[in-house]
């Protein structure tokens, strides 16, 4: 689980395939081989720690689902470690899962804050987003200030400009997507509709049936 508050600013020293390595300083603290760090908001395990820098193997589901696919040699990411249970958790629940992947339409400078837009390629996200609702943007955690037909907006403060890749993404580059948590197992219950059957009810209604062919056979022969 992951907070959505980036820890440092890492550079793609090398980028070969499924291979990438970042470098990293604050986030090395931990990291050791097998742990999880997220990488513009993707949770990748470590599978190589060196001086000042980090190795992960990015697998076809990773690569098909989020837009690390993009990154090359010298493009910058978002880092950040799992959160430890008893701390704070000052951004929102983040599990480092990308939920899709979205497109810059446009990021608008206002004084020292910015306006970002971002159009969800997939609609089935839609429905998870909310006004004032909480979103992780390539890892970084979000609050939601206009709710569009396509996309949605979002207002940047001058901390997480300086602080995360935020302030230079570009028109048309795509970013990774995580929904709220709490709205996806909302979703899901309401998609299921009406309460699992508690044990033993499925054998109950599964031998049911079973029966219930059984009895129309017998009451067909009594005819």
């Amino acid at each position: 689980m992951f907070t959505g508050l980036v820890e440092e600013i890492g550079r793609v020293l090398e980028r070969d395939g499924t291979r990438l390595v970042v470098s990293a300083d604050r986030v090395l603290e931990d990291s050791d081989l097998g742990a999880s760090v997220a990488i513009n908001g993707a949770c990748l395990t470590v599978v190589e720690r060196g001086p000042g820098h980090l190795r992960f193997d990015m697998g076809p589901e990773t690569l098909a689902r989020t837009a690390l696919g993009d990154l090359g040699s010298g493009d910058t990411v978002n880092l950040e470690r799992p959160m430890r249970l008893g701390g704070m958790v000052g951004g929102h629940l983040v599990q480092g899962h990308v939920d899709g992947v979205g497109l810059v339409v446009d990021l608008t400078r206002q004084a020292e804050t910015a306006r970002l837009t971002i159009e969800w390629r997939d609609q089935a996200l839609a429905p998870l987003l909310i006004p004032q609702g909480s979103v992780a943007v390539d890892g970084v955690s979000l609050t939601v200030a206009q709710l569009n037909a396509r996309d949605f907006e979002i207002m940047i403060i001058p901390h997480t400009l300086a602080a995360t890749t935020l302030g230079g993404l570009r028109k048309g580059q795509r970013v990774n997507l995580e929904m709220d948590m709490i709205g996806k197992y909302v979703q899901r219950m309401l998609l299921l509709g009406e309460p699992q059957p508690r044990r033993g009810e499925v054998s109950r209604r599964r031998a049911e049936r079973i029966q219930r062919p059984r009895r129309a056979d017998m009451e067909e022969g009594s005819r």
